[in-house]
């Protein structure tokens, strides 16, 4: 029989874990719905991560000790940062999908790479700064205020702990993402932009500017998905940054899109889910080293028998935009 706070304690991780998953398609979604699939995700929630850590980094050295810190700077540095850094990304891939007509693939995967090999050059700089011995930069101060929860939490049991004992970055993804889906379904500007993805000559006859459009949710959905990294370093990781430490999570928020059938409401229930089967193998007694990669290795199968389901039943609401991935030439229109 499996122990009630084992049972809580796994909830309570598996929300942890799949947070930045629940930013990274969220925002992903967020971007396709205007035809524009950004495969840079990864990439940018890096940017985002290290961006954040470079504004708390600089703030808490300009601090003469811990306690003259201010909450609202702790916060707002990093997050600032941390959308700055993001949303430039946002707007790179943008003038090279939609203003130079890149193809979206090659681009999405160049600014992966990019914002890996910017998170950790820059990461490495700030080890170097700091001299640590230790190969990874710790930022105690500023990840206090991202990870306090509510007062009143403990004293309310499994209540409290399960739906409760978060920070604040947590439920703004759950927030950000009911937001997007009454945008996507209960608003003119999400009827125009699910418009622009299925058919942008169609949209742009009617009036509607695609590439306004296009800059648009593709900035303000990198935007998004930099947050993801952040609330990674900053809450999950305690504010400890070290290279290459964000693993396949960026990978496993665009499999998050399709496993989400493109609705962002079911992808706060599926980034639970993700996040529960990442760490599911730590629960598993005896398991070796091969077989913890293999549950690993389970939200990537799940995923892919939903766009086998998926594809066999051609529901067109289960489906992504028809122009998914293709460059809209307005002289051919």
């Amino acid at each position: 029989m499996i122990a009630s706070s084992t049972i809580i304690t796994f909830i309570q991780r598996a929300v942890t874990q799949g947070i930045p998953l629940l930013y990274g398609s969220t925002g992903e979604i967020l971007t396709e719905k205007s035809g524009n699939l950004n495969l840079g995700i990864p990439g940018i929630m890096y940017i985002g991560g290290i961006s954040g850590v470079i504004g708390a980094f600089f703030y808490e050295e300009s601090l003469a000790s811990s306690a003259d810190a201010n909450a609202f700077l702790a916060i707002f540095i990093p997050l600032i940062c941390c959308l700055l850094g993001s949303v430039i990304m946002g707007f790179v891939y943008s003038f090279l999908t939609v203003t130079l007509r890149a193809n979206q693939n090659v681009t999405g995967l160049a600014i992966t790479t990019f914002g890996v090999g910017f998170g950790n050059f820059f990461g490495g700089s700030l080890i170097k700064i700091t001299g640590s011995d230790v190969p990874s930069v710790v930022l105690t101060t500023t990840s206090s205020y991202f990870k306090t929860t509510l007062p009143f939490a403990d004293s309310l049991g499994w209540f409290g702990q399960i739906f409760l004992s978060y920070g604040f970055l947590a439920y703004l993804a759950i927030i950000i993402a009911i937001i997007c889906a009454f945008f996507f379904n209960h608003t003119r500007g999400g009827l125009h932009l699910r418009a622009v993805g299925e058919s942008p000559a169609t949209a742009d006859a009617d009036g509607i500017n695609v590439n306004r459009s296009k800059y648009l949710a593709t900035c303000i959905g990198a935007g998004i998905a930099g947050l993801g990294g952040l609330y990674y370093v900053m809450d999950y990781a305690c504010g400890v940054w070290s290279n290459d430490a964000f693993g396949d999570r960026g990978w496993l928020a665009i499999a998050l899109v399709i496993f989400a059938v493109w609705q962002p409401n079911l992808g706060i229930i599926g980034s639970i889910l993700f996040g529960g089967l990442y760490i599911v193998y730590l629960y598993v007694p005896g398991l070796a080293l091969r077989a913890q990669e293999l549950f690993k290795m389970l939200p990537y199968v799940i995923t892919i028998l939903i766009l086998i389901f998926v594809s066999i039943r051609k529901k067109k609401e289960n489906q992504g935009p028809a122009s998914l991935g293709l460059s809209y030439f307005r002289e051919e229109r």
